[in-house]
């Protein structure tokens, strides 16, 4: 249970407020290399998730499924929060105390203990390293891109389909309602859009005349390609939601049989064919 009154859009602030606390002393030796360790995995995150993070800090726990798998971050700083809050409490120690107030103290340094476990620990794949306070992917696939000079500066770091729509917002609402995105409404850029995302997938849509279908003009069956880790998942999800499946995952003895990728292709509300193909990459 937090106590403290924290920024609402400042993620900045709070791990000031952090290190100001870890300054002061009585926390458990390891304690600065935690915080930087989780204010550097906020960093790498998109601002949205941030802004999540601090909905989170700040007592809003109903988030979007998007944040299901960052939401072992948002808890792991919520606990810090926790834990710097408790050892502020701890410094401040009457001259005289009831019984009561000792076993409420005693019940409190116990608990740091449980806190201080999850310091050091890997968290989304990442671990902490001590020896130049930056992030390492737990992973061998990155241990080898850095043999191969991984750490090159990489200028292009995302990207965006682009759909025009004859209807912006119609379209927007069946990607949120029927397939789990979530719009943003971006009018203050050089290219008023609606910005769709959900995972590492990000769809800009844009007022148009009559719906461009791309995969009716050129060679290309599809207007969009989505690799999934877990196709057969996501096409129950959008059969669910009554999305119209073009063509169906075929099963796993067909699948092996097959010269292509296992696949399946669902319709969006303007005739768009999106295909979603099993992802080939070891994660």
């Amino acid at each position: 249970m937090l106590n403290k009154n924290y920024p609402l859009h400042d993620m900045n602030k709070v791990f000031d407020m952090f290190e100001e606390t870890l300054r002061s002393g009585g926390c458990a030796d390891n304690s600065m290399e935690e915080m930087l360790f989780l204010n550097k995995l906020f960093a790498s995150l998109p601002a949205e998730a941030v802004e999540y993070g601090m909905m989170f800090l700040n007592g809003n726990r109903d988030l979007p499924s998007s944040c299901d798998e960052i939401m072992p971050l948002y808890i792991r700083f919520v606990s810090f929060a926790e834990y710097l809050e408790k050892i502020e409490s701890l410094r401040d120690v009457p001259s005289n105390m009831t019984t009561e107030a000792i076993m409420e103290r005693k019940k409190i340094m116990d608990s740091l203990e449980e806190h201080e476990q999850a310091f050091g620990k890997p968290l989304l794949g990442y671990k902490f390293n001590s020896e130049n306070s930056s992030l390492s992917e737990d992973t061998k696939a990155e241990e080898n891109e850095e043999e191969e000079g991984g750490n090159a500066l990489h200028l292009m770091n995302s990207s965006a389909a682009i759909f025009v729509c004859e209807d912006i917002t119609k379209t927007a609402l069946f990607y949120e309602t029927k397939c789990g995105f979530k719009a943003s409404h971006l009018e203050d850029e050089a290219m008023p859009h609606i910005r769709l995302t959900r995972d590492n997938i990000v769809i800009n849509l844009v007022q148009g005349g009559k719906s461009f279908i791309l995969s009716r003009l050129s060679v290309s069956k599809y207007d969009l390609y989505i690799y999934a880790s877990e196709p057969f998942l996501l096409q129950n999800e959008l059969k669910s939601a009554e999305v119209v499946i073009k063509e169906e995952l075929p099963d796993a003895q067909s699948a092996e049989k097959s010269p292509l990728n296992r696949q399946f292709v669902f319709e969006d509300n303007d005739g768009r064919l999106i295909c979603v193909s099993q992802s080939t990459e070891i994660v």
